[in-house]
C-alpha cells in the first residue's frame, strides 16, 4: 500500500475544504470587527525603578499612588480659577505614557462608572467622590465640584483598562483659592470610630486595636437611626457602602467595598452592619471616609485614626 495514499473520497475532500474556507472567513471577520480598546496591555507598563503595580480589587490595601510612577497622565484644567465655595468645572485628560489618549472604550465598567475621582483637600475634611463623563475630545473627561476649602486639592483617578482588566491609579493636583470658610470645622479631624451626622449613628470597628500596619484589620461598618427606626440604605456605586482610606500626607489611598457582595440581600434594616477588610502597610494618622445612600441622600462620613508600628 502507498503510505501517501489518502483513504478520503473526493466528496471528503470537498467537505474539508469547504469547513476550512468558512472557519478562515469566520477568523478574518473576528479580526476585522472593532475591538473597542486600541490599547494593548504594554500601553499601561512603565519602566521606573518605582512603577506602580496592577492592583486586584479583591485583595484591597493601600495604595502609595504619589510616590510610585504611573504608567497614565492625568492633566486638570478649569474654566476659571478654582475658589472655595463655588462650582468648579474641570476637564481632565487621561494619556499613557506614549501619548496615546485614554477614551472610554479603553475603560471597563468598575463599581457602575467607568472613571471614579477621589478628591480631597490638604486637611482632608473635605473629600469628595465624582464620576467624569467623555468629552468630545479622546482622553478628556469633564466633570463639576464645590471645594469647600482653599488649598491644594488632590484628585485620584481609579480606573480599570480593558487591556489589563485590573485597577489602575493616576493623581493631579488644583489649587483652590480662599480660606475655607464654607468647609467643616477642624473638629471632624477628631480621632474617633465612631460619629453622628444628620440624625444618624455611624460606627466603625476594628476586631482588634490598635490598628498594626502591615495586619490586614477586619473593620465592621454599622448604622443606627438616632430616635430609632428602619434605616433607608440604598444601593451606591453598586455597593451598601464604600470607604475611601487615606494618610495624612495624602499619598495615596485605599478604596474597599463590602465582603457582603450579594446586594439582592440587603442587610438588617434597623441595624444594618457591612464587613471590610484592609491593610495599611505604614503606621500614621489616617481617615477613613464612609460613603452611603440614605434614602437617595450620598452621605459621606470620617473616621479618623492611628495605625501603630
Amino acid at each position: 500500500m502507498n503510505p501517501a495514499r489518502s483513504d478520503l473520497s473526493p466528496t471528503q475532500w470537498r467537505q474539508i475544504g469547504l469547513i476550512t474556507a468558512a472557519s478562515v472567513a469566520v477568523f478574518a471577520l473576528i479580526r476585522w470587527l472593532p475591538t473597542g480598546t486600541n490599547l494593548s496591555h504594554m500601553d499601561f507598563r512603565v519602566t521606573a525603578k518605582n512603577p506602580i503595580d496592577f492592583c486586584d480589587p479583591l485583595n484591597p490595601q493601600f495604595i502609595p499612588v504619589v510616590a510610585v510612577a504611573s504608567p497614565v497622565t492625568m492633566t486638570l484644567v478649569t474654566d476659571a480659577p478654582p475658589a472655595a465655595g463655588r462650582v468648579v468645572r474641570c476637564t481632565l485628560t487621561l494619556r499613557t505614557a506614549s501619548g496615546k489618549p485614554i477614551a472610554p472604550e479603553d475603560l471597563l465598567v468598575s463599581n457602575t462608572k467607568l472613571l471614579h475621582l477621589l478628591i480631597a483637600d490638604p486637611s482632608l475634611a473635605d473629600y469628595q467622590h465624582v464620576h467624569p463623563e467623555p468629552a468630545k475630545t479622546p482622553g478628556d473627561w469633564t466633570f463639576t465640584f464645590t471645594p469647600l476649602r482653599g488649598g491644594d486639592y488632590r484628585v485620584f483617578a481609579d480606573f480599570t483598562p480593558a487591556a489589563t482588566a485590573r485597577s489602575l491609579y493616576a493623581n493631579a493636583e488644583l489649587n483652590v483659592l480662599g480660606r475655607g470658610e464654607a468647609g467643616p470645622s477642624v473638629s471632624v479631624l477628631t480621632k474617633s470610630w465612631t460619629a453622628e451626622q444628620a440624625g444618624y449613628r455611624f460606627a466603625l470597628t476594628p476586631a482588634v486595636l490598635p490598628m498594626r500596619a502591615g495586619q490586614t484589620a477586619d473593620l465592621r461598618f454599622s448604622i443606627t437611626k438616632e430616635k430609632g427606626g428602619a434605616v433607608p440604605l440604598q444601593l451606591v456605586m453598586g455597593a451598601f457602602a464604600h470607604l475611601v482610606a487615606f494618610d495624612a500626607a495624602r499619598s495615596g489611598f485605599a478604596h474597599i467595598h463590602p465582603m457582603e457582595l450579594d446586594v439582592t440581600q440587603p442587610p438588617d434594616a434597623l441595624h444594618p452592619v457591612l464587613n471590610f477588610k484592609l491593610t495599611i502597610p505604614r503606621a500614621g494618622s489616617y481617615v477613613i471616609w464612609s460613603q452611603v445612600n440614605l434614602g437617595g441622600r450620598e452621605t459621606f462620613v470620617p473616621f479618623w485614626f492611628d495605625v501603630v508600628p
